[in-house]
């Protein structure tokens, strides 16, 4: 690639972006419009979408064993994380279970659901908002801001859970029951409505106007606790990679403030309640089993005791020496250890497998006493017969009784741990709803509209303006070797001069020429470039012997007519004799400018109905004359190849200095190549930003195969915009 082609490539991409711009730049208002339309939709959104609240609540589930007749035995095992972890977690789903939130649906009756009737679209607005019932709404089903209803009891039969029924009001207070429109039972505010055995409802309140509705329904439990789980979030603060710190945060959504408010209360208050009766029950197992073992551990000491006195009673009495006392008061604390492990193996049994980490710590300090024990039964062997006899006989009784004083104080701290069970379980902050809904969010709702209007709208504006291949410079049509004679600005006043008509034919309307620009509006900068183009045409005729002037375009709505009709009127007001002929005898609206009618016109006088004479009609311009389209003829094509449309060709070029001639769309019909054919001069009107140049050169090369040059192009309808101000110099200034 060369130093030129780069330059080129570099030129080309800069034009484009500017092009981009100045397409933005020319649908600012566009852009402007279709923001502002989001920004309304968000707006409206915020307002009537049912705002969500969130209420929160802290609780502490505290690390620590229950109360147990562990004793001390707890040091052995510690307080491991995995463990913490593990409490915390199990807690969440203690919180979150049927068992929890199953009271607090019983407690709240949250398988009721009630709701009003209300307007689609704006009916939770005029709730929230207060908004009374207006006298044209009098009688309607509908809800409104002042009108209300309260349920004190609904109950309904199993098989009737999750129906529901409708509530009309009649007015002071009474009410009519309704299942599929209809009547169940009339009823009065205060009073219990029985239907059957399946229904009792007592309305409590009702404010509403005669003729509201509201809904009932009992959902079943499992659905009002799914639904109640769906709304209520748990998760541990802090913690994460670090110590568990067993403070779960609980959340709480839903429509009404005072209703998260009251089942958020209710769902820790339940779980405090809870988590105190599992610790009280767990009390009470261990009470229980000590129970049952201080009865057997005084038989156990009065056994050995009367052993113990009958051996001395009969050896006359025996005392211990010093090694005997110490290996008794090794006996009595490997028992008391021992006899504290017992204890705690019970309550673990009831926990965990024999192979958690905990229990195995038991077991294996539980062999070690068995393994002092042991050796000291060897030492006591070794003692003479009648020390080993007493040391044993006095081991029982001194064991035992320490075993049987270590149960008994026991039992006492279970009976104070039993009374004064607190959980571990701690209400930090109870529930707080926040004033702000959570859902919509306002402002960021009406941010992110806007935003997504300014890109909806931008990417609008910008493909239309890619898509849009239509011409904008005479320089894309001068690369097609034609000349531009004229560009003709886009005209404002001209829109007052148009009408808009439907042909049969057609399903859509169509803006057509009602009156020259150039008569009413004669210092138009329009008007001046018709002018600009008569004169350039005054000079390219001079070449052709025959005064006749086709002026025809590639495609409907190029603005054809409205260039032949001013052209023929600026030629006729310079001092020529101009007849414009409207040979568009399918669609052709020239004589709408003149205020004239399109029958008995050039369809008439080819079909020898109607004389030239009789055809040719003037106007209020002087010098100029029009013949209109005619009747529309079932064959326009042959009456043109016919030898009389040559024939009045030629005896109208001699009339007139100027014989103009408005044909049909080139791609539409063969008419304009047939037309042209006759003609000597022959211009193709494009309009701005709306004939692709394809379409252009199409409609070039089929008229040269009808042996027709097109002499040059009018570019119609121009206009000043950023996307194409840098590629064009054929504008039209005013100069007043």
């Amino acid at each position: 690639m060369n130093k030129a082609s780069i330059v080129t490539q570099t030129r080309d991409e800069e034009i484009d972006f500017r092009r981009l711009y100045g397409i933005l730049v020319d649908r600012r208002w566009s852009i402007f419009f279709i923001t502002m339309l989001f920004s309304l939709c968000g707006l409206g959104y915020v307002l009537l979408a049912t705002p969500i609240y969130q209420g929160d609540a802290l609780v502490q589930v505290e690390h620590r064993s229950t109360l147990s007749p562990l004793g001390d035995v707890g040091q052995f095992f510690g307080k491991m994380t995995q463990e913490a972890e593990a409490l915390t977690s199990a807690e969440i789903q203690i919180l979150k279970s049927r068992m929890v939130l199953g009271q607090v649906v019983d407690r709240l009756e949250l398988d009721v659901s009630t709701s009003p009737r209300t307007l689609p679209v704006i009916g939770g607005f005029i709730l929230r908002y207060g908004i009374p019932r207006p006298d044209f709404m009098q009688g309607k089903p509908y809800a409104f801001g002042d009108e209300s209803m309260s349920v004190g009891v609904f109950q309904v039969a199993e098989h009737l859970r999750g129906t529901t029924f409708t509530l009309r009001s009649l007015g002071d207070g009474r009410y009519d029951l309704l299942f599929n429109k209809e009547p169940l039972g009339r009823g009065e505010v205060g009073n219990l409505l029985q239907v059957g055995d399946d229904i009792t409802l007592r309305i409590s309140d009702l404010e509403a106007a005669p003729g509201v509705e509201f809904h009932l329904i009992r959902l079943s439990r499992a659905e009002a606790i799914d639904s109640l789980e769906r709304r209520l979030g748990v998760v541990e603060v802090g913690g994460g990679r670090g110590p568990s710190t067993g403070i779960l945060n609980l959340t709480l959504t839903g429509t009404e403030p005072g209703e998260i408010r009251d089942t958020l209360d209710a769902v820790i208050e339940t779980f405090l309640t809870q988590n105190v009766q599992r610790q009280s029950a767990e009390a009470e197992q261990s009470l229980e089993f000590l129970r049952q073992q201080s009865p057997e551990l005084k038989n156990q000491l009065s056994a050995a005791e009367e052993r113990l006195n009958s051996y001395r009673s009969e050896m006359n009495s025996v005392d211990l020496n010093s090694e005997s006392q110490a290996a008794i008061d090794q006996y009595i604390e490997i028992e008391r250890q021992l006899n504290d492990l017992n204890l705690a193996e019970t309550e673990l049994a009831e926990r965990f497998t024999p192979n958690h980490p905990s229990y195995q710590t038991l077991l294996r300090k539980k062999q070690q006493l068995q393994n002092e024990r042991a050796e000291l039964d060897e030492r006591v062997n070794e003692l003479p017969a009648a020390q080993q006899e007493v040391v044993r006989l006095t081991r029982d009784v001194e064991v035992t009784q320490a075993i049987y004083v270590n149960v008994l104080n026991k039992m006492q701290e279970m009976e104070v741990a039993k009374a004064g069970t607190v959980g571990n379980v701690r209400i930090i902050d109870h529930a707080l709803v926040k004033s702000n809904p959570i859902q919509p969010a306002k402002k960021a709702g009406l941010v992110f509209a806007t935003i997504l209007g300014v890109v909806v709208a931008t990417g609008y504006v910008l493909l239309r303006g890619l898509l849009q291949r239509g011409v904008e410079t005479p320089e894309q049509i001068e690369a097609l070797g034609l000349p531009v004679y004229a560009t003709v600005p886009l005209s404002e006043a001209q829109s007052s001069l148009t009408k808009r008509i439907r042909f049969k034919s057609e399903r859509h309307s169509q803006e057509v020429t009602a009156g020259l620009l150039a008569e009413h509006k004669p210092d138009e900068v329009a008007v001046e470039a018709v002018r600009a183009l008569r004169t350039s045409l005054h000079f390219a005729m001079l070449d052709n012997r025959s005064n006749r002037l086709v002026i025809t375009g590639p495609s409907p709505g190029t603005g054809k007519s409205f260039i032949a009709l001013n052209l023929a009127a600026v030629c006729a007001q310079a001092g020529q004799r101009v007849l414009i002929v409207d040979a568009d005898m399918r669609k052709g609206h020239v004589h709408m400018a003149f205020g004239g009618h399109g029958a008995m016109g050039l369809s008439e006088l080819l079909s020898n109905r109607q004389e030239l004479d009789e055809v040719i009609r003037s106007t209020s311009v002087p010098s100029l004359d029009y013949i209109s389209r005619g009747s529309v003829p079932p064959n326009p094509s042959e009456l043109l190849m016919h030898e009389r449309f040559g024939h009045y060709l030629k005896e109208l070029s001699e009339r007139y200095d100027l014989l103009l001639i408005d044909t049909p769309p080139v791609l539409a019909v063969t008419d304009a190549a047939v037309i042209a054919k006759q003609c000597g001069t022959t211009l193709m009107v494009v309009r701005f930003q709306q004939n692709p140049l394809r379409e252009v050169r199409i409609a070039q090369r089929r008229l040269e195969i009808s042996g027709v040059t097109v002499k040059g192009v009018i570019l119609n309808a121009m206009e000043r915009k950023a996307a194409t101000s840098y590629g064009y110099g054929y504008y039209n200034y005013a100069y007043k």
